[in-house]
């Protein structure tokens, strides 16, 4: 048995024991490690398991058996048209078979896969290509005309004039020799960060940093083999590699996607349901359009509820805990990593905590000197630096800045109670003064999403010249309310019954949030707007335009 398969197999028989987990775990150590050579073929392709189901669009079912043998046609496909070790493929396909085929092709063949959503233009593709050197291009045939100006080899699923077609891998053999053994420490993808608060970073994972650091996400997610797990991301991010790849397979779970043209809540809880989805995680934005629907309506085979992308608020946790006896557990990690926190199945959930370092991680809280602190940057400790711990970023000349020094500091702070328990304050980048107070905007997010009529919110500094700066919140409400000053005074209510004075928001900003591509708040575009304004917007509510809020101050 490899040490892979011991570290995982150690990690699901104490599934619910976090002592033992966090204590005893160990980081596997191979010189060597190919995850689809010498885990998905040697192991799991011996079974005739489902291996993926997607429903909906593309609808198909491959056993891992069938998936191995699918690969490796592409895998001798694309080695036809002369891909090798280490040269990079830009991956550009929705939820469909070809990218699974294509993923396990690429790590069979030593190739690094950069993966980028189907949101991306013309122009974000040839910037993408060409920053990462990316000498091959997948796409959807109807994504073809995106290639325009890149210069690269094309290959398009389901034929494109100027294209290799997809469909010629067919005929290759379903038989793959490796040209030589793995290295771990050999490169395998190449991540765009999602952008939040500046130009997207390249960051590089190796062979071993993600199909084997990722067993702190199974562990996270609760999985055990023969589940039939959901993971609710689009692929082009890390964390559709995180829970749509590699942690479900390292469990043995079937990989179960629903394929929607539009986001539909009633229809994917219908295919939770009839599929008998039994671990599920979804980002905050999925589960607060859950909460919207009557969710005791659906008796389903859930065992795992998760969410991860940005921290839940306690409203969410409790109206889903109160409909299906099911409390959504929240992790943590960064496309530089794996699941570093999390709250794992069977321990006690602190409301509003993100959970405790997982098995492999030591966590760190840093004030500005650099020292330990009940509150500051979250930060991995690196002696020894964990194996799931990116390689480093590219740099624009192709060189890498590696990871160095006494610990890797993730950009966002947080607070630890007495028994280790971490609740996130928010990005470096995102917490101000008002007031020469300290302000979380999640903690006031997280009120703010309390009140009926908030679908989601954004909390950020706005100039003021007695208190330097009051916090604003730009609110996008649920359908049935109006943008008007009845709903800003309902919401300004329910902010002063439940925030104290130094906290509470001062200004109201009914308007769509600016985000990533890959759906997270961009906070920063609304701080650098509230920055510049010279005058107050037209659509601008404040405390003091209420009498009866401003008699009570």
């Amino acid at each position: 048995m490899s040490e892979f398969q011991q570290a995982r197999d150690f990690l699901l028989a104490h599934r619910t024991d976090y002592a033992t987990a966090t204590a005893q775990f160990r980081w596997p150590q191979p010189e060597f490690f190919n995850f689809a050579l010498d885990w998905f073929d040697a192991v799991l392709a011996k079974t005739q398991d489902v291996a993926l189901r997607i429903v909906g669009t593309g609808a198909c079912e491959m056993s891992f058996t069938e998936l191995s043998h699918r690969s490796n046609k592409v895998a001798n496909g694309l080695r036809a048209l002369g891909v090798s070790r280490g040269d990079r493929i830009l991956l550009m396909l929705g939820n469909v078979a070809p990218l699974w085929e294509v993923m396990l092709a690429a790590i069979k063949l030593g190739a690094v896969v950069v993966p980028a959503t189907t949101l991306l233009t013309a122009d974000d593709l040839a910037e993408r290509v060409l920053r990462a050197r990316a000498k091959f291009v997948i796409v959807a045939g109807a994504d073809a005309a995106k290639l325009s100006s890149v210069d690269a080899v094309r290959i398009a699923v389901g034929g494109a004039e100027g294209c290799v077609d997809y469909a010629t891998f067919e005929a290759a053999s379903a038989e793959f020799e490796p040209d030589g053994p793995t290295r771990a420490d050999d490169p395998m993808l190449l991540y765009f960060t999602s952008g939040t608060t500046a130009r997207p970073k390249l960051v590089l994972h190796t062979m071993a940093s993600y199909p084997i650091g990722h067993l702190s996400t199974m562990y996270w997610l609760g999985l055990q083999p023969g589940d039939v797990h959901l993971n609710i991301s689009s692929p082009g991010w890390a964390k559709h590699a995180w829970s749509c790849f590699f942690a479900p397979w390292i469990a043995g779970a079937t990989v179960f996607i629903c394929n929607q043209p539009r986001f539909d809540a009633t229809s994917l809880l219908d295919a939770i349901r009839d599929n008998r989805v039994t671990t599920l995680c979804a980002p905050p934005t999925v589960w607060r359009m859950f909460i919207q629907h009557d969710l005791a309506a659906w008796k389903t085979s859930l065992r795992e509820v998760c969410g991860a992308g940005e921290p839940l608020n306690p409203e969410v946790i409790e109206q889903v805990r109160a409909a299906w006896g099911l409390t959504i557990r929240d992790g943590y990690g960064q496309t530089e990593t794996t699941a570093q926190i999390g709250n794992p199945p069977g321990q006690e959930l602190r409301v509003g905590s993100m959970g405790r370092a997982l098995p492999g991680y030591k966590i760190r809280l840093l004030d500005p000197d650099g020292h330990d602190a009940e509150e500051g940057a979250v930060c991995i400790d690196l002696h020894p630096a964990p194996l799931s711990l990116m390689r480093g970023y590219q740099q624009d000349d192709g060189s890498f800045t590696g990871v160095s020094g006494e610990a890797y500091h993730t950009g966002d702070v947080a607070s630890r109670d007495v028994d280790g328990y971490l609740t996130y304050v928010g990005r470096a980048d995102d917490v101000f003064k008002a007031s020469d107070y300290r302000i979380s905007p999640f903690e006031l997010e997280s009120v703010l999403i309390e009140h009926p009529a908030v679908a989601e919110a954004a909390v950020v500094p706005a100039p003021d010249p007695l208190r330097l700066a009051v916090p604003k919140a730009f609110v996008s409400l649920v359908a049935g309310f109006e943008p008007d000053a009845a709903t800003a005074l309902s919401i300004f209510k329910h902010l002063r019954q439940r925030l104290a004075p130094y906290k509470r928001i001062r200004r109201l900003e009914f308007a769509d949030l600016p985000k990533t591509i890959s759906g997270k708040i961009r906070r920063v575009e609304l701080r650098r707007a509230e920055a510049i304004a010279t005058a107050r917007p037209a659509g601008e509510f404040r405390e003091d335009d209420f009498a009866e809020l401003t008699a009570s101050s």
